[in-house]
């Protein structure tokens, strides 16, 4: 997660040199993408079971929102193809969290 907010820093930098659309919309990638590592980190600091299944419910949120936001970018060609990557990452990260989150629930609350 750390070296994916770090992937997704470098991307909204990259944004900033393709005019005023595309640098509006890395801030809000960058917001999202940022986001879901540190949430994940809360989530290991969780008060109960319950409190960590939802934290990382929202990691996953973040983490879908980083994901379409990426696709429009690259779909208006504001990202190159050398860059699609960065959207199989977050594809990625959605699948692992989305795994975890179905363990954590499978095992009444807790992650196996």
């Amino acid at each position: 997660m750390f070296l994916f907010a770090c992937l997704i820093v470098r991307v909204a930098q990259f944004l900033h040199t393709r005019g005023p659309v595309a640098a509006a919309l890395s801030y809000q990638i960058l917001k999202s993408g940022t986001s879901a590592g540190a949430n994940y980190e809360e989530a290991d600091d969780g008060s109960s079971p319950k409190d960590k299944l939802a934290k990382r419910r929202i990691v996953l949120r973040e983490l879908k929102e980083t994901r379409w936001r990426l696709r429009i970018v690259r779909a208006c060609g504001f990202l190159l193809p050398a860059q699609d990557s960065v959207i199989n990452e977050s594809d990625e990260l959605v699948r692992i969290i989305a795994t975890v989150i179905r363990n954590s629930d499978s095992a009444g609350g807790e992650s196996k």
